[in-house]
């Protein structure tokens, strides 16, 4: 599981003092920052002043927030929508004419600053509850999902024998994931010449991992249903960090892959954030692991899988 960076923390609790302050200063003198903006004092203040209270409360959340962003993501949720509506709001008065361009100090100050943060907190609570080990926590350990062999043989009796390349792809929903398997079938000839058996590990429930195969004619591989992402902690692949996954060169193969080579884009299934990858075994014994160094899964051509 991930661990929660310290950054969100110091960044909600300073977003708490700026709103509790911004509030208090909005209640006790809400005629001030007309004065300041130039701009006419409203005819009833007490509504600017409901403003004020509303901003404060805000903070009163954020503080509460910062002992866990992952678990407390609604707070931020609303908070960052908060502060995506009220510069839309101001470019459309602006463009009325019921406020200047120089009130946009408090958009500024209020909302632009926190849209990074804020929209970075959102990824990586969405992330840490796409997590197996999240997604799974609260069921008992009987109920969870288990990793199974296409062909019923228990994991580690078939992981034990022979030489096999396990060939790890992301959720089946993902464009590489249909491009891997083409590129499988056109290698297992190959990889089959040299003693080594492809195996397909992948996160959906058998029967969906051999639709998966079949498309790809590869009706003749065996494939390894991992769920909870056990495997592919197993031999050392990681879970994508943002650059891995929405980077340029993944943005341009997806394009592609996608497009230019049909291969659809379809529903998630398992964890999104997991990256692919192949790992070389001998008679149960790891010979080499191929992390994919991003979301476009590399499968090593036989040349690279030597047993020495």
């Amino acid at each position: 599981m991930d661990s929660a960076p310290k950054w969100p923390a110091i960044v909600l609790r300073l977003a708490a003092i700026y709103n509790l302050l911004w509030g208090a200063w909005t209640i006790l003198f809400p005629n001030h920052i007309f004065d300041l903006t130039g701009i006419e004092r409203p005819n009833y203040p007490g509504i600017w002043q409901c403003v004020g209270m509303i901003v404060g409360v805000y903070g009163i959340g954020y503080w509460f927030a910062a002992r866990d962003f992952r678990i407390h993501w609604p707070i931020v949720l609303v908070g960052f929508l908060g502060k995506i509506f009220g510069p839309i709001g101001f470019i459309g008065a602006v463009n009325s004419g019921e406020l200047p361009l120089q009130w946009g100090v408090t958009i500024l100050t209020n909302d632009l600053i926190w849209w990074a943060p804020f929209a970075s907190m959102l990824y990586l609570a969405f992330k840490h509850h796409s997590s197996p080990d999240v997604r799974y926590a609260s069921l008992p350990a009987d109920q969870r999902p288990q990793t199974s062999v296409s062909s019923g043989e228990e994991v580690e009796q078939f992981l034990a024998t022979g030489t096999k390349l396990l060939v790890f792809v992301r959720h089946a929903g993902c464009t590489f994931c249909g491009e891997t398997m083409i590129e499988l079938a056109s290698r297992k000839g190959e990889l089959r010449d040299q003693g080594i058996e492809p195996v397909v590990v992948h996160m959906s429930p058998i029967a969906d991992g051999k639709l998966l195969l079949d498309r790809a004619k590869l009706n003749d591989v065996v494939h390894i249903s991992d769920p909870t992402c056990s495997l592919y902690r197993r031999f050392g692949l990681p879970r994508g960090k943002f650059s891995q996954l929405f980077g340029a060169e993944v943005w341009l193969k997806g394009f592609q892959a996608a497009i230019l080579k049909g291969n659809k884009v379809g529903k998630l299934q398992g964890d999104g954030f997991q990256l692919g990858g192949a790992a070389l075994l001998n008679s149960g014994k790891v010979v080499r692991v191929f992390p994919a160094h991003n979301a476009t899964t590399n499968i090593p051509v036989a040349s690279e899988c030597k047993l020495t």
